[in-house]
């Protein structure tokens, strides 16, 4: 697949017909909350065997769903969970798709009829949402939604019910900034919060590693069994000082660096700067020179014709983190998570970062590996190192104090296995052309350095799922 097919998507879809999701719903005297189950797109016990073969053959990689309930009776889809937009729509026009694979993925994901419900009351107004590729023109619905499994209604949700798309094979449930900012009504977020649904208009991500194949949002609340240690605070960057002036997730990032097996840190210069938080996306979205240079580290030969990084998939079982810094907490993803590993004859194995010089995008490789809250009663996030050892949901009120949410999971293996290892920055810098040679799996104390690009126009593309249109 071309990169331009797959860089500005970012996405992944999976037959999703034999999926059904558990929903926690509290209310236990303090805060109302709930609790939607993320289910990843190569989930055998989910989706089948078959489903997981075709999706990995056709996209390469995981992507996110959580199934809603609309209407009255409630007809079921399954929808992208993305930080990245901020609108929600269901119905993709499965005959504009270009491949069979992808006609059945949008085939499985389930339809609405406003017709069928007595809930419905159609708006009479359209919109035209466009994506990096691809764009849904939408005609606003209201009607109740249900998060499947749950015992509690939002009702009369505005939404868009797609009547023409282009190159979108799922709908999609966007969480960001709404009314206000990006939307002249309320969105998703903004009803969930207005209802009483959520106290705090709060809500905690943990999308679980590959391995455990699930996750989980919590509208509400945050689960103190999901990450060790304290939350640390990160305030989101306002629309005005923005790299996009778009209030989006946008924090500050301090630096980048490489631990190999051998603990010996390397670290790369000049990485201070905004990024995106975005689980829409696939990949993750760094400068090219950067790229460049974290990639001739994993022993790659450079992007290959579609536009991705080859790297030996021996490195994939090996005890190393790339690590990201921010203020207050370091996110360490281990090399399984951040390489994807081909099913093929051999196997191949990529990196999931990929070059772009216009827009700094933290996607799913990265969000796997943190647990992050958003906090948009404050405009914060807070982030920990993500590690699973139960289940333990607090509720969040107005007047909630994160630095008292502390993790009860001891320190995850990663960040126990880097204890020795120095990922603050310190190493001697020298220029990491003078190494020729894959030093992921190798012994290495060098640093390379290089510029961000600024930031000074307001980007007319988008990038994953980040809508830019209608706002």
């Amino acid at each position: 697949m071309a990169l331009a097919s797959l860089l500005l998507r970012l996405v992944l879809i999976a037959p999703l017909a034999n999926c059904v999701s558990q929903i926690d719903w509290e209310d236990d005297g303090t805060g109302t909350w709930v609790t939607l189950p993320v289910i990843h797109g190569t989930n055998e016990r989910r989706f089948g065997k078959r489903a997981v073969e075709v999706q990995l053959a056709n996209r390469s990689d995981v992507a996110y769903y959580a199934s809603i309930d609309i209407g009255s009776p409630p007809q079921q889809n399954f929808v992208q969970l993305d930080t990245g937009s901020f609108e929600l729509w269901v119905n993709p026009d499965c005959n504009s798709l270009r491949s069979n694979g992808d006609m059945k993925f949008c085939e499985a994901v389930g339809s609405y009829d406003p017709a069928l419900s007595s809930t419905a009351t159609v708006l009479g107004e359209t919109n035209t949402l466009r994506y990096g590729i691809g764009s849904a023109d939408i005609e606003y619905v209201r009607d109740d939604i249900t998060l499947s499994g749950s015992t509690s209604t939002a009702t009369q949700i505005k939404f868009g019910k797609a009547t023409r798309t282009d190159d979108e094979f799922a709908g999609i449930l966007g969480i960001g900034y709404g009314l206000n900012f990006t939307t002249d009504y309320p969105n998703f977020i903004d009803e969930l919060h207005d209802q009483g649904i959520m106290r705090r208009k709060a809500f905690s991500v943990g999308l679980g590693s590959k391995s455990e194949e699930e996750g989980a949002i919590l509208f509400g609340a945050v689960d103190t069994k999901k990450y060790s240690g304290s939350l640390a605070k990160l305030p989101i960057i306002p629309a005005s000082d923005s790299p996009d002036g778009v209030a989006r997730y946008w924090v500050n990032m301090n630096s980048i660096s490489l631990t190999p097996p051998s603990k010996k840190t390397r670290v790369y210069e000049n990485t201070t700067s905004p990024v995106f938080l975005d689980t829409g996306a696939t990949l993750t979205l760094l400068p090219q020179d950067l790229t460049d240079a974290i990639a001739t580290d994993f022993g790659s030969d450079g992007l290959d014709v579609n536009g991705f990084y080859q790297v030996g998939c021996d490195l994939y079982d090996m005890e190393g983190t790339l690590n990201f810094a921010f203020d207050g907490v370091t996110i360490q993803i281990p090399y399984n998570e951040i390489l994807r590993k081909q099913p093929t004859t051999p196997p191949k194995c990529y990196l999931g970062i990929v070059p772009n010089d216009e827009f700094l995008l933290l996607g799913d490789t990265f969000m796997r590996s943190a647990y992050v809250t958003f906090d948009l009663q404050d405009d914060n996030v807070y982030m920990a190192q993500y590690t699973n050892c139960g289940t333990s949901p607090q509720a969040l009120n107005p007047d909630s104090d994160f630095s008292e949410v502390a993790g009860e999971c001891a320190g995850s293996s990663v960040e126990e296995g880097n204890a020795a290892a120095d990922i603050s920055g310190t190493t001697t810098l020298v220029d990491a052309t003078a190494s020729e040679t894959s030093i992921a799996g190798a012994a290495s104390g060098a640093s390379l350095g290089f510029r961000i690009p600024t930031f000074t126009t307001l980007w007319a593309v988008t990038i994953g799922m980040v809508v830019v249109v209608g706002l």
